[in-house]
């Protein structure tokens, strides 16, 4: 190399690592993100991204807002006191779209709804032997995917009982079935059951729903897209992390924010979102986590309004945008 082209080389590295250090040194910009329940392993990969530095890699200073039973904070992103949002699923962007709320979806961390409906062993050997058992249900359920249950395996609403959040009624009736999360309810069947429940995923038998997606606002799509990109970027691989790597830290700021959590369920919960592909399966495999397809939220639109639970009519289009998804962020974090 000539004097000359070194002296350039030192220079163009010398501006490099001032454009790095410049960077390094701009103030992190500010973001409330609110979840929609107290923290647990479902919500893994933003606790990931923030307790391991992840966020503040993207130029980001999140506070993670939890929600809970008596929390809704929901209704604080389209008034501007959260910035991001964690919605259950994609109805609720459905919603939005219907009640004019100017808000929409821009990731969807569960590629898989993680709703389960548990049996007793051997009182439900195939999915359609449910409908022989009482069901309970949470009201929730009922409005959402027990009318889909109705319409496409002829599910019996009498036979269905009030779920609340209880397991006692099941375990002590053999002849019934419960909803629950495969993360969660399965879980605490085998601990207080002492035995292991049939376990059905809905999304596995066509209910195709997103979930755990990050909603904001419309607004702030348009005016700091970047602002959206590096915060679903920066999601994306902390779920990489937590569901792959060395979830650690993030299950240690979980606790930290909800003592009452084990590490035994949040071990649990990690195997099972990774079992049943939960956060990692079908489009993610090539797009990353946080896909989203305008197939597949066309196919779970056209099911809600054939069994009414959505009105027909509504432009579900504004419900979503894959603006900031299917660019492949973290699949290099994806064991091979």
């Amino acid at each position: 190399m000539r004097r000359g082209d070194w002296m350039l080389s030192g220079f163009a590295l010398a501006a490099a690592m001032v454009q790095v250090t410049s960077a390094l040194a701009q103030p992190l910009e500010k973001v409330r993100f609110g979840t929609n329940w107290v923290a647990e392993a479902e919500h893994g990969g933003y606790y990931q991204a923030l307790a391991d530095g992840t966020y503040k890699k993207y130029g980001l200073d999140v506070e993670i807002v939890p929600g809970g039973p008596n929390v809704n904070n929901r209704i604080l992103l389209p008034v501007g006191k959260l910035d991001f949002f964690m919605s259950a699923n994609s109805l609720q962007s459905f919603d939005a779209v219907a009640q004019n709320i100017p808000t929409i979806a821009v990731a969807a961390s569960f590629q898989k709804d993680p709703q389960v409906l548990l049996a007793h062993p051997g009182k439900a050997d195939k999915f359609e032997d449910l409908k022989k058992l009482t069901l309970f249900v949470s009201n929730e359920g009922v409005a959402s995917y027990f009318q889909w249950l109705k319409a496409d395996y002829g599910f019996d609403e009498t036979k269905v009982k009030p779920y609340t959040f209880n397991p006692q009624p099941f375990l002590a009736d053999k002849n019934s079935a419960m909803q629950g999360y495969v993360t969660s309810e399965p879980f605490a069947i085998e601990t207080q059951g002492k035995f292991k429940p049939k376990i059905y995923l809905l999304a596995d038998y066509g209910f195709n729903t997103y979930s755990t997606l990050i909603e904001t606002r419309r607004d702030l799509v348009e005016t700091r897209p970047d602002l959206v990109q590096r915060f679903v970027d920066a999601s994306a691989i902390g779920w990489y992390n937590y569901i792959y790597r060395d979830a650690t830290a993030g299950n240690a700021l979980i606790r930290k924010q909800n003592p009452e959590m084990t590490e035994a369920l949040l071990v649990y919960s990690i195997a099972k979102m990774k079992e049943y592909g939960i956060v990692d399966s079908g489009d993610t495999v090539k797009l990353g986590i946080g896909a989203m397809t305008d197939a597949r939220m066309k196919s779970f639109y056209d099911k809600m309004v054939q069994v009414g639970v959505v009105k027909p009519g509504i432009d579900y289009r504004k419900a979503y945008t894959t603006q900031f998804v299917n660019k492949g962020v973290g699949l290099g974090l994806r064991p091979k």
